[in-house]
This record gives structure tokens, C-alpha cells and sequence, in this order.
């Protein structure tokens, strides 16, 4: 093995760990907080809008947060973006255990904003570092995020009782830190190579490339003008939307379920507990899940198939809680199946949609915070409902309408073919076809090899 060869397996095997980390440090932050509300609401004097605000707060920041990180990330690199978006996460969770009310919602704006830089760049991250690995890494980042996020909550009551609030809010700092500390190298190695880069570029030109293109000798036709395909706004593909609606119904599914299932349980004369319980068991099915199904999605030309599947389920589930509520154990196996999927299919078509990481970022960014604001929206409207009409069945029925564009947008979304930024070409339609998976081709390659 030559000493480039080995830099370059070390490299990614750091790369590797920091994505690690990353993804376990992206849900604890807000798992962690409704356990202790009760508790939060005794120590700051909490209103009942306060300690709603307090809970919608993360989501409302990763759609707004979302939106720039593609943007930090192409001006100060993306590894220097994610080790910034560790360091504010981590100031975040510390400020939060300041005995202030201000700092308690401000610490929670900070460590929000960096967990949704952090969502938007990991499916870049393992677009550009590993490339045939898309649905094995996507499966896996799935999995770490719902065991970060489980810990994050079973870990909040233990890390009270120990010491109290202030060290269970403030206790994820240290693994953000640590993560920051693994990718601060990563930032300045990367930082190096533009230099390096930078550098050759401003050398005179010592050759052409076989096309006729001036640069460095052996430089692909596509290494030396490889911007114009990527430049322009995302808001002019079709493509990208239906990737941002379908990401953001399935995330409103998600959380408006588990805000208000136990409640609905609970009416329908189970117990607390037990209501409880289900939400558990949601989050639980989908773990499992998070890894197998962009492994699944990442082989498949075509993913249509799948999303038909998943949403079938959710109308399946949807209709049987109003049809026959007292049957919810097995309602509630089915959103999980149902949520616990198709989350992951939108976040792999994250990758499967985009001809470059580059393309993958400013896609996240879109999907993300376009997504995130709409899910943001899920839980408000169908507790109004139920508060207006005294009953669950217009807010279920919302639900149930609401899975008609899930299932369009998601169909749309999973043909295959690539995002293509800008202005519609003259030659050809935005959304290309003619290389359908090309992606997915060589992560089915790799994913059987193993």
C-alpha cells in the first residue's frame, strides 16, 4: 500500500467516525427536554404558550436553520461547517443549563440551529466521501439519529435524578464536544487541500485536457468547468420540490402522531402508561428500520414501489384509528412500520436525486427547511381541531386527506433521474433521465460486495 493510498483509508476512516458522532449528537438535544418539562415549567414559571413554545422551538429552527447551511458550507467548507455547528450545539446545551429563562430558550435556538446544519451536510458527507456506500452509511446515520434520540430521552429522568435538570440538559455537551474535536482536523486538512488547489490553479496552464480544455494534464473535460451544471435555484425543479413536500409530510406524520397519539389512546380507554407506551414502541420499530431501508431504496432503480408501500400503510393505520380505535397496539405497529420508513426513503432520495454533493447539499437544505416548516405546522392544526370540534375524528381525517399529496409528491419524487439546478435547458428537460440510478447502481454494486 502506498503511502497516498494509506492517507487517503485513514482519511476516510476519520471521516467515518466524525459522521458518527455527528449523527448521534442531532436528536438528543430535543429528546431530552419533555421529560424534564414538568419540572422546567415548576422552576422557570412557565406558561402553558410558554412551554409550547419551548417544545416547537427546535423544529421551527431546523426549518429555518436548514436553509443556511448549504450556504455556510460553500463559503467556509463543509467540514468547517459541521465543526462550527458542533461548537454552537455544545454552547447551546451549556447555556440551556443556566438558571434563566431567556438563556433556557436561548440555548435551545443555538443547539437547534446546529443540529440542523448538521442534518442538511450529512447526506453530503457521504455523497462526496463515499460515494458506493450511499444506502449502507444513510441506513446507518438513520439508526445512530433514533438511538440519539432514544438516549436523549431515557437518559433525561436518570441525569435529573442524579443532579438535576441542569446537568440532564447540559450533559450532551460533552459528545458534541468531542465530535467538534474529531472534526476541527477534518476542517483544516480540507482547508489545506483548497489551498493546494487554489495554488495549482493560479499556476500557468502546463496542458490540455483531451477535449481541448486548458488545466492540468489528465484533468477530466468535467474537473475543469464543472460549476455551470450546479449553478442556478433549486426552486425551478420540480424534482426538488416533490423531494421537499414528500420529506415534509412524512415528517409531519411522524410528529404529529407522536404528540398526540397517547392522548387519542388515552380517550379511547387505555392508560396513561400504555398511551404511552405506543409512542415508545414507534420509535423503537423505526430504529431497525432507519438501516435496512436505504440499504433497500439505494439497490432499487426505481423507488416507487416502496413509497407506495409505506404510504399505504400510513392510510391503512390512519383508517383503522378511526374506524376501530380500541385496536391500537396494532395501529400503532403500523405507523411505526409506516413513519419508521419513510423518513429514511426521503432522506435517501436526498442522494438519489442529486448528481453531485454539492447538488446533495443545497438539496438537504431545501428539503430540510422547507420540510421541517411544514411538519412544524402538524401538530398545531390537528390539536386545533380537536379543540374546536371536541372530538379526534376531523383531526384523523386531516391525516388521512394529508396522505394523498404524501403519496404524489413522494411517486414524483422517487422516478429516477437527477435535480438540475436553474433555468429549464433549451436541448432537454430539467429532471434528466437518461442515466436513472446512477447512484443507486453503484451502491447496489458495493452493498452486495460486502
Amino acid at each position: 500500500m502506498t503511502s497516498s493510498s494509506r492517507t487517503t483509508r485513514s482519511a476516510a476512516i476519520w471521516t467515518l467516525v466524525g459522521l458518527v458522532l455527528l449523527t448521534l449528537n442531532l436528536r438528543a438535544a430535543i429528546t431530552g427536554v419533555p421529560p424534564l418539562l414538568g419540572e422546567l415549567q415548576d422552576t422557570f414559571g412557565l406558561t402553558g404558550v410558554e412551554v409550547s413554545v419551548l417544545t416547537t422551538l427546535p423544529e421551527l429552527c431546523l426549518g429555518v436553520f436548514s436553509a443556511l447551511a448549504p450556504l455556510l458550507a460553500r463559503r467556509i467548507g463543509t467540514e468547517a461547517a459541521i465543526t462550527v455547528a458542533l461548537v454552537v450545539i455544545t454552547a447551546g446545551l451549556l447555556l440551556r443549563a443556566v438558571s434563566a429563562q431567556t438563556a433556557l430558550f436561548s440555548g435551545t435556538v443555538l443547539a437547534a440551529a446546529g443540529m440542523a446544519t448538521g442534518n442538511v451536510l450529512v447526506p453530503a458527507v457521504i455523497k462526496r466521501g463515499f460515494p458506493h456506500r450511499v444506502g449502507t452509511l444513510t441506513g446507518l446515520s438513520m439508526m445512530l439519529l433514533s438511538v440519539g434520540g432514544a438516549a436523549g430521552a431515557g437518559l433525561a429522568v436518570p441525569l435529573d435524578h442524579m443532579g438535576g435538570w441542569r446537568p440532564a440538559l447540559a450533559a450532551w455537551a460533552v459528545p458534541a464536544l468531542i465530535a467538534a474535536l474529531v472534526w476541527g482536523p477534518l476542517a483544516l486538512r480540507a482547508r489545506t487541500r483548497r489551498s493546494e488547489r487554489a495554488a495549482a490553479d493560479a499556476s500557468p496552464p502546463t496542458g490540455a485536457s483531451p477535449s481541448g480544455a486548458t488545466g492540468r494534464p489528465g484533468t477530466p473535460p468535467d474537473a475543469v468547468a464543472p460549476a455551470s451544471a450546479e449553478q442556478g435555484s433549486l426552486l425551478r425543479s420540480p424534482l426538488a420540490w416533490a423531494v421537499m413536500v414528500f420529506m415534509g409530510m412524512t415528517s409531519l406524520m411522524f410528529y404529529t402522531l407522536t404528540a398526540w397519539l397517547p392522548e387519542i389512546m388515552h380517550d379511547h380507554g387505555f392508560t396513561p402508561a400504555t398511551a404511552g407506551m405506543m409512542n415508545s414502541v414507534i420509535i423503537v420499530i423505526g430504529i431497525p428500520l432507519g438501516f435496512v431501508v436505504p440499504v433497500v431504496a439505494a439497490r432499487m432503480r426505481d423507488q416507487r414501489p416502496l413509497v407506495l408501500g409505506v404510504v399505504a400503510l400510513m392510510a391503512v393505520g390512519l383508517g383503522g384509528l378511526l374506524l376501530a380505535p380500541r385496536a391500537g397496539w396494532v395501529w400503532t405497529a403500523v405507523f411505526g412500520v409506516a413513519t419508521g420508513s419513510a423518513f429514511p426513503i426521503a432522506l435517501t432520495l436526498l442522494n438519489l436525486r442529486s448528481p453531485s454533493a454539492a447538488v446533495t447539499a443545497r438539496l438537504s437544505g431545501m428539503a430540510q427547511s422547507g420540510g421541517y416548516l411544514l411538519a412544524a405546522s402538524g401538530p398545531l392544526t390537528f390539536g386545533v381541531l380537536h379543540s374546536v370540534t371536541g372530538g379526534w375524528q376531523a383531526s384523523v381525517w386531516l391525516l388521512l386527506l394529508l396522505v394523498v399529496p404524501e403519496l404524489v409528491c413522494g411517486l414524483l419524487a422517487a422516478r429516477p433521474g437527477f435535480v438540475r439546478p436553474g433555468p429549464q435547458p433549451p436541448d432537454g428537460p430539467e429532471e434528466s433521465r437518461p442515466e436513472p440510478a446512477r447512484v443507486s447502481a453503484r451502491s447496489t454494486e458495493s452493498d452486495r460486495a460486502r
